[in-house]
């Protein structure tokens, strides 16, 4: 079986689906890895790392997708300037897909993978159970982002985050609010509360409060009066008058703080709006937001995907990919993560798709012309 690792075209993305030790670890497993020159180079994965590890060096990338039997991918396919196309028409018919695809919020990609009657298997829709952690791609990646976002709030604050005892007097520590307490959240409290800041967490899931306050961080509360989460334990969409009690409160506490991260993320639809620009006008000058969800449109009104801006006096920084930032670890984590589903997708050095598994069944967003993952079905129905 022919595995096959592109070089990700995604803007400014550094990323690649499999390093050097995974390659080796499917080489010895009797697999066939071919890897396109340079798809280690933004995480400092030379060739010749790949190379030594057993993978096949290929140029020609229309080679690489014709020949592969299973392709893994960070980011879903995309249109190429190599190609003169979209990757997908250029796939094997009889591959398997594995990346990063974002299927809930993307029809047309859904579409052209049933067009190709390809099958494909997305890291986000891999369901969190226990028997999937360690496949659990979106929880690396969020674990990356928490940290990183408390360091760039660190670096951006005109501020020490600690309290410092100094000759010249003591230094108050800053005050850091961390809006949603997910995998992102939890990293930002730990990696904030290391640096030393004084962190408050906000989550409209009650049930986080115990993890937030095992990481040293107090729990603002609220009675929404609803239901605040899925049976995946993904935070749900939340009715106006709820999502006005969570502003009120946010916006309270938002005026003494130094520091705000917003996480918060409902998957397949727009970032919740939790920091509106009123609640930045009464925050003070020299603050600093840091909004992990400008992907998704942010969660603060004033976010600009991609840009740091300062309005009002506080400087917000919309940071795209900030995995990528930590390109290295980021790798290693996401090409465990998805060896992991492809073992499990695996029995006897072949393919098997059991689709009365729940994780193959739930991952699956296409299958033979057909959409496997029942969200996805519900989305795509309406379009049938």
């Amino acid at each position: 079986m022919k595995l096959a690792v592109p070089k990700e075209v995604a803007v400014n993305e550094t990323r690649v689906a499999l390093d050097p030790e995974r390659v080796r670890r499917l080489v010895s497993d009797g697999f066939e890895v071919m890897v396109q020159t340079g798809a280690g180079q933004g995480a400092f994965f030379s060739d010749e790392a790949y190379h030594d590890a057993g993978a096949s060096l290929v140029d020609d990338l229309k080679t690489l997708f014709g020949e592969a039997d299973v392709i893994f991918k960070v980011n879903k396919p995309d249109l190429n300037d190599h190609l003169d196309g979209h990757e997908i028409d250029f796939i094997n018919p009889e591959a398997t897909v594995l990346g990063f695809l974002f299927p809930l919020s993307d029809p047309d990609l859904v579409k052209r993978l049933l067009d190709r009657k390809l099958t494909s298997f997305s890291m986000d829709l891999v369901p969190r159970i226990a028997r999937a952690q360690k496949m659990d791609a979106l929880s690396s990646m969020s674990s990356l982002a928490g940290y990183k976002a408390a360091l760039i709030a660190a670096d951006s604050l005109g501020k020490y985050f600690p309290m410092l005892i100094t000759a010249a007097g003591t230094i108050a520590p800053s005050k850091a609010l961390i809006l949603g307490a997910g995998v992102a959240g939890l990293q930002a409290i730990a990696t904030a509360r290391r640096l030393g800041a004084m962190v408050s967490a906000y989550d409209i899931r009650p049930v986080v409060k115990e993890q937030v306050e095992s990481l040293g961080a107090t729990f603002l509360e609220v009675d929404l009066g609803e239901s605040t989460e899925d049976e995946g334990s993904y935070a749900k969409a939340l009715s106006e008058d709820a999502k006005l009690k969570g502003q009120q409160l946010v916006h309270e506490h938002i005026k003494n703080m130094d520091v705000v991260i917003t996480t918060a993320l409902i998957p397949g639809k727009p970032a919740p709006l939790l920091v509106t620009e009123q609640m930045v006008l009464d925050m003070k000058p020299g603050s600093v937001i840091v909004d992990l969800a400008s992907e998704s449109g942010g969660n603060c009104a004033l976010t600009e995907p991609g840009q740091t801006v300062e309005k009002h006096g506080v400087k917000i920084h919309g940071p795209l990919n900030v995995p990528g930032m930590i390109p290295i670890h980021a790798s290693q984590l996401y090409a465990r993560n998805i060896v992991a589903l492809f073992d499990h997708l695996i029995q006897d050095g072949a393919l098997d798709f059991d689709f009365e598994d729940e994780i193959t069944r739930d991952s699956c967003a296409t299958h033979q012309g057909a959409v496997v993952n029942s969200r996805l079905k519900g989305l795509m129905q309406p379009e049938a």
